[in-house]
């Protein structure tokens, strides 16, 4: 029977799944729970199987499972491939290929199976944490495929994890070297694809009472900071993030030509800058929109990137993997103090027979002959004075928001406060319009830089003055000016909900510390290891001389064989050293040899007992002493009595391969 035929011992399967279930383990928030019920009722089985000895299902059962696989799967997510869909069948067949893994072909198959799910895992996640449980997993799956290579009885455990660990060890500096010398292409090998489902948490491309509410529950990292100089203080931290313009009485968008994509460019004209710039870094998570933080205002920005006409930044390409880029800032600033008159009808904009009391409201502060700066400090003493209540909990509005919410709730979040004051102007002949972004940020100081989480998230009003251009009005600082000095956690009313008492505790004593000292292990990692693409290699190889792909593969070559080499040398000297220290096998070879001086060489197929009768047969009058050497050399080389040979037969041994002569 060919021995991939063979069908491997029970223990040896129980290992197998056990493997499995720790790669697909971390896939869990990603599988609808059907896959998880059929990838954990088929393991079970096959457990079962193994330990009793249960015949594998027939073929025909086999195809329907897959065929039901396929067609669930289309119906969950509406594809077979992609991130969601091509991973859900990958695990579900994985789970029917357990159905037919009888023999020990099948069980290497399943083995390598899993080195694929593994490697799956960085479409979702490359945090340094999930990096050491896959590199668990491959040890682990190694582990496994070591005693796949023993099919009749299992190695011990003990033995196939040590010889894996150093099976993966004397990979890891081959593995250095290609990580370092080989060309990169732009951007990091994992990002995320075009369909992997619903967006990253993150702002979006409207803005709807209640949407950045929804978002700063959460303590996801949006990006990090690190500046090149004094960090702002953090009334000034604005970070510059979407712009709308268009409001249709309860939602806030994008104007159609950021849409479209024929969005007109920042020029030069439109910004007066007004002081020194603030020069930055920043590590941004993918959130598969196109936008790019920056400091309130941008003037300098990545190559592949440009200020929009409203004065955030746009990339070319979506945000689909983290992405590393500087970028520059000033603080101070003058933008569009000559406003086109499209524009300013567009800023002017509001949607008909709407919010009659905020109109009327607006109408009469006109009436009254108050400036447009008057205008502006009447609706921030209105919040100011007034009962007004910041909070992540406002009631439901309803067709009239924006009136529901000034003169009768009093409740909401920055986007509530925002919105409505973006209204006021605008019902009162001033343009405005609404930005949003992020503020604030909590310093890591171990790491020296800002973490910007989306529970930082922010939003603003800009209302345009003849002679000033836009200015930034927050009229979330005039209700709660502790959200913008200390954060949001201090800004909103204690025992509001459990997620701001976690979002306090998060900030306090020795937890916090331990989250930003694994935030600083993790932003290290993305930074060497993740973000390690043409730009960084090229300027650390720099520092030695190697410029060019073409110097990169000449040192990769040289390198590589090096290691190799020096590799076989290593090899070569073990298997010298392990002869010399070998002396049963240096007799045996010494008596070998001979016989080859008569002509009677072994053949490498020969046994030593085979060989012995051969020998005796050629030389009757030596037969006795040719068996017994043979006898003696069987004894102490494959005798499973000692560990260490027998002192007496050893020494009878050597006496009789000295003594022996064939003549």
């Amino acid at each position: 029977m060919n021995m991939l035929q063979r069908r491997p011992a029970p223990a040896i399967t129980l290992q197998l799944l056990a493997c499995l279930v720790m790669v697909v383990l971390p896939h869990t928030p990603h599988l609808h729970p059907w896959i998880w019920f059929c990838f954990g009722a088929l393991t079970c089985w096959r457990a079962m199987a193994a330990l009793r000895h249960w015949s594998m299902p027939a073929r025909w059962l086999r195809l329907l499972l897959a065929l039901l696989v396929f067609v669930g799967v289309y119906v969950t997510y509406g594809r077979i491939n992609g991130q969601q869909g091509g991973i859900a069948l990958l695990v579900a067949l994985l789970a029917i290929k357990l159905t037919e893994t009888d023999t020990l072909r099948d069980h290497i198959v399943a083995a390598l199976l899993a080195y694929f799910v593994l490697i799956s895992q960085f479409l979702f996640s490359q945090e340094l944490i999930m990096v050491l449980w896959l590199a668990a997993g491959a040890w682990l799956v190694t582990a496994t495929l070591l005693s796949l290579s023993h099919p009749q009885s299992a190695l011990p455990y003990k033995v196939s994890i040590r010889h894996s660990a150093m099976l993966l060890l004397q990979a890891a500096p081959l593995m250095l070297v290609f990580f370092i010398l080989f060309p990169r292409i732009p951007g990091p090998l994992w990002g995320l694809p075009s369909d992997s489902g619903a967006a990253r948490s993150g702002l979006t491309d409207s803005m709807s009472p209640g949407d950045i509410g929804h978002l700063v529950t959460t303590d996801e990292i949006a990006f990090r900071v690190t500046y090149a100089g004094n960090a702002p203080p953090p009334d000034r931290s604005y970070w510059r993030g979407p712009v709308f313009e268009s409001f249709d009485g309860r939602t806030w968008r994008q104007s159609a030509d950021y849409v479209t994509g024929n969005v007109a460019g920042l020029s030069s004209r439109a910004l007066e800058p007004m002081g020194t710039g603030v020069e930055y870094e920043v590590t941004l998570e993918p959130n598969r929109q196109k936008w790019l933080f920056t400091l309130d205002m941008p003037v300098q920005v990545p190559a592949d990137a440009r200020i929009s006409r409203a004065g955030f930044v746009l990339a070319k390409k979506e945000v689909t993997e983290r992405r590393l880029y500087a970028a520059s800032s000033v603080l101070n600033y003058r933008l569009q103090s000559a406003l086109p008159e499209s524009e300013r009808q567009r800023n002017l904009q509001l949607p008909a027979q709407r919010n009659p009391r905020t109109r009327n409201q607006a109408q009469a502060w006109r009436s009254q002959g108050l400036t447009d700066q008057q205008i502006v400090n009447k609706a921030l003493q209105r919040f100011r004075q007034e009962p007004f209540t910041y909070t992540l909990q406002p009631p439901t509005l309803g067709i009239d928001s924006i009136d529901e919410f000034l003169f009768d709730t009093q409740r909401g979040f920055c986007e509530h406060f925002a919105s409505s004051f973006a209204y006021q102007m605008r019902a009162a002949g001033i343009p405005a319009r609404i930005v949003t972004g992020y503020q604030g940020g909590e310093f890591n100081e171990l790491g020296g830089y800002y973490i910007l989480r989306q529970s930082d998230a922010h939003a603003w009003t800009e209302v345009w003055l003849q002679g000033q251009g836009w200015l930034r009005i927050d009229p979330t600082a005039a209700v709660a000016p502790d959200r913008i000095e200390l954060g949001l956690s201090a800004a909103l009313p204690l025992g509001e909900s459990m997620a701001t008492a976690l979002a306090r505790r998060t900030q306090e004593g020795l937890w916090r510390s331990l989250r930003l000292r694994w935030d600083w292990v993790n932003n290290s990692w993305y930074r060497w290891v993740l973000a390690y693409g043409p730009e960084l290699q090229e300027e650390i190889l720099g520092r030695f001389g190697i410029r060019g792909w073409g110097n990169m593969i000449l040192a990769l070559t040289i390198m590589g064989s090096a290691f190799l080499g020096a590799l076989g040398l290593v090899l070569i000297w073990r298997l010298q050293r392990s002869r010399v220290n070998d002396p049963v096998q240096n007799l045996w070879l010494l008596f070998c040899r001979k016989m080859q001086r008569q002509g009677l060489a072994r053949a490498p197929h020969e046994g030593p007992l085979d060989y012995a009768e051969r020998l005796s047969a050629h030389l009757p009058a030596k037969a006795r002493t040719i068996r017994r050497i043979a006898r003696l050399y069987i004894r102490l080389r494959y005798g499973h009595a000692t560990t260490d040979p027998d002192e007496r037969a050893l020494r009878e041994f050597r006496q009789a391969v000295r003594a022996f002569s064939a003549g």
